[in-house]
């Protein structure tokens, strides 16, 4: 897409025994929206007097007020003018940079394959171009990562063509972006090893009651042992679920919350607790990082309503259901116990309550609770979109 001058507005002004046709745009591709004005001269066409002439200061102020570093070049790459905070910026004097290649500022430190591909080969074949990345080290300024936004400028149909070059220095957001995913990475390293020494010490123990349950004379205590020692691996079996590896890609999320129910019915439900859990719903496939933390909810959910909704004398049911609903989902965990508030959901100064709510927030989801003397629900579904208005 190429700027033409002089088109949507435009006068002539007569003086000194010229004619000056004088256009003006508004420039907004520059992250500093505003007015530039153009002259040209029709007495001499083939001339850069739209940046060369006296009489153009206000279209320098102009330029010069651009924070980002702005630079005009003709159409053999020479800077024909650029705004202070170019200068600035990259350490260059304004009367040795006017007039000459733009590939040879700084003693040639700007002939970057880059920046070559973009003004040699992209702008003459598109007429723009924007958020074009280059990365450089300069001698003077070090290294730095650019964001190039490009446009052709014709002042008349035939004459010559100019190109507005801008300049964003992005140097520090990619520093701090690099920096985020070395800690992204460094807490997915820290999770794996935790998740590795917590299994092996689960190991350790189930192995010990084994060991105990096999030495002991007492029928009644190695029953008691060998329950303690399935449940220990149930419990492993739990944690294992719960960790999701991200090289897993995709879930399926059904048979995966119904491995993870069945080993917490097996480490928390007793023989003397007639309570059963049912994983129902369409399910579908989620990426590993959303399965994890659905497993997590559903945990901290379940083991609530596993501690706190059943009496003994009644027989309980926990059905945990996850359905898809066009763009978005539902979660449910929902228990025929005896309805208090807290069935399911801890005090609200809980450990367990923020992590929920934690793990929803992070899920883009918000929670409801609803109870009474049928049991007690507990729904996640993802909130309202911030652009979305309900009124509409």
């Amino acid at each position: 897409m190429a700027i033409r001058l002089g088109r949507a507005l435009e006068t002539t002004v007569v003086g000194a025994g010229r004619r000056l046709n004088l256009g003006v745009f508004v420039e907004g591709h520059f992250n500093a929206p505003g007015w530039l004005v153009a002259m040209h001269d029709q007495v001499n066409s083939g001339s850069l007097a739209p940046l060369a002439d006296a009489d153009t200061g206000l279209t320098q102020g102009i330029v010069d007020t651009i924070r980002e570093p702005l630079v005009v070049l003709d159409e053999d790459m020479r800077v024909v003018t650029a705004s202070r905070s170019f200068y600035r910026t990259f350490l260059l004097d304004p009367e040795e940079t006017r007039g000459q290649l733009l590939y040879k500022l700084g003693g040639g430190e700007w002939d970057i394959a880059r920046l070559r591909l973009l003004l040699g080969q992209i702008i003459p074949e598109q007429g723009a171009m924007e958020d074009f990345e280059v990365e450089h080290d300069f001698s003077a300024i070090g290294k730095r990562t650019m964001l190039l936004n490009a446009r052709k400028v014709f002042y008349r149909e035939g004459s010559r063509v100019n190109i507005l070059l801008s300049i964003e220095d992005v140097t520090t957001e990619r520093l701090l972006q690099r920096e985020k995913d070395d800690l992204l990475r460094q807490k997915d390293i820290l999770l794996d090893e935790l998740q590795h020494r917590v299994a092996n010490s689960l190991q350790i123990i189930a192995s010990i009651v084994s060991m105990k349950a096999r030495r002991t004379e007492s029928e009644e205590a190695r029953r008691h042992l060998e329950d303690v020692h399935g449940r220990v691996i149930s419990v492993a079996a739990v944690q294992q679920h719960l960790h999701v590896s991200a090289a897993s890609g995709v879930i399926d999320l059904i048979p995966y919350l119904s491995k993870l129910c069945a080993a917490l019915s097996y480490s928390m439900v007793g023989d003397n607790r007639p309570i059963s859990i049912a994983v129902r719903g369409d399910g579908g496939v989620v990426v590993a990082r959303k399965a994890e933390s659905l497993g997590l909810i559903v945990t901290e959910l379940v083991i609530n309503s596993l501690k706190h909704a059943f009496n003994h004398t009644r027989d309980g049911l926990i059905v945990v259901s996850y359905d898809v609903l066009g763009d978005g989902w539902k979660l449910s965990i929902a228990d025929n116990g005896i309805g208090k508030q807290d069935c399911l959901t801890p005090p609200e100064s809980g450990l367990g309550t923020g992590i929920v709510n934690a793990l929803a927030r992070q899920l883009g989801a918000e929670i409801e609770t609803i109870s009474g003397p049928d049991g007690t629900t507990v729904t996640v579904s993802p909130g309202p979109r911030p652009d979305h208005d309900p009124a509409n």
